[in-house]
């Protein structure tokens, strides 16, 4: 297909234009016209974007690209490298930030979700990213922390009372921790994102509510995983995934 009309279709699909986002959702550097196979991986880093064009990617796909709204605008340095890199192999860049943390089946917290057991029953946060329902059977935070682990392959974080029984939860993958206080004023039990800040600390000790650090991007592998699934379904593209570890 056309690198236009993937644009085109990923932008629909994510409604995009309703997002008010930190960086520019959609190409970021544009590559060959032309797209049969396509790479996905969380971050645009030196490391995705070499085992992606050895793979023979005609598009990389990621959650986290480039141009941040606080970031120097100089391309230099690793920015210069990465970019290069790109345009030496004639390989298309296109980012999803929030539109992909958000969306209602291939989002990042939805999948999040289904992996750790999790029954939606609302949003909440900016732009409605986050998540609150209930764990489908109450367990103990030990236990919920044991199936983390396994679910996630990463060892997170908790603060809380291991043998607290637990029903409600609310989740935001990434960095989502400055939602925890809207979380804990939503009556859940336990409040499961990517990082944690020192202030999180006092918050569960003093309302009893556990919280999670299950790392930003261990919470964050599973969206942009679905994605490229879908447009690989959908039309017919070859597509692989794309994982650097990273423990943060």
């Amino acid at each position: 297909m056309q690198l236009i009309e993937l644009r085109d279709y990923i932008g629909s699909e994510l409604a995009v234009s309703r997002f008010r986002d930190y960086c520019p959702n959609g190409i970021q550097v544009e590559g060959r016209s032309e797209v049969c196979r396509i790479a996905t991986g969380v971050t645009a880093s030196q490391a995705v974007l070499e085992a992606a064009t050895a793979w023979g990617a005609d598009a990389i796909l990621v959650h986290h690209g480039y141009f941040w709204r606080s970031e120097d605008a100089s391309v230099t340095g690793i920015k210069k490298r990465r970019i290069a890199h790109l345009l030496q192999q004639d390989v298309s860049l296109l980012a999803y930030h929030l539109p992909l943390d958000a969306h209602p089946a291939m989002g990042n917290n939805v999948q999040l979700g289904k992996r750790l057991g999790f029954a939606e029953e609302g949003r909440f946060g900016e732009q409605d990213i986050a998540i609150y329902g209930r764990l489908f059977s109450s367990r103990s935070l030990a236990d919920l922390k044991k199936g983390i682990a396994e679910a996630l392959q990463r060892e997170p974080q908790v603060i809380g009372d291991l043998k607290a029984n637990l029903t409600r939860v609310a989740w935001c993958s990434g960095g989502g921790q400055g939602y925890f206080e809207q979380a804990i004023t939503l009556g859940v039990d336990v409040f499961i994102t990517g990082e944690v800040s020192e202030q999180c600390f006092h918050l569960a000790q003093e309302t009893g509510v556990a919280f999670i650090a299950a790392g930003h991007h261990a919470t964050e592998r599973y969206g942009i995983q679905s994605l490229g699934e879908h447009l690989a379904t959908k039309f017919g593209l070859q597509h692989r995934f794309f994982d650097q570890d990273n423990p943060i």
